[in-house]
């Protein structure tokens, strides 16, 4: 699976997902795009799942027939240290999304 790192999660924490393909936006050259831009542009990219911290972004219109999913991580801050206890539940979110889904973390 082919996951875009929103910039507001720590660029490191793309290690946590060894078995899948995870790039940041930094990386993606998606950093400092608007939500709905940044949600159009990693579609086009191809990416599968949108991982983020930013509760705002679910909320955004996406077109009807695109494909990219959405996680959703709520955690005390976006410091690694508080999204690292999390990586399991979105390993296994990451194993039943489907497109256009969104799923939070935790639930």
């Amino acid at each position: 699976m082919k996951i875009l790192l929103d910039e507001c999660m720590p660029l490191d924490f793309r290690h946590s997902f060894p078995t899948h393909e995870a790039h940041t936006a930094q990386w993606a050259g998606l950093k400092g795009k608007k939500n709905g831009e940044l949600l159009r542009d990693a579609e086009i990219a191809g990416y599968d799942v949108l991982l983020t911290v930013d509760q705002g972004i679910p909320h955004q219109q996406r077109p009807l027939g695109w494909k990219l999913s959405i996680i959703l991580v709520r955690s005390r801050t976006n410091q690694i240290e508080d999204l690292l206890p999390l990586v399991d539940a979105i390993l296994q979110a990451l194993e039943t999304i489907q497109p256009e889904q969104t799923v939070v973390i935790p639930p």
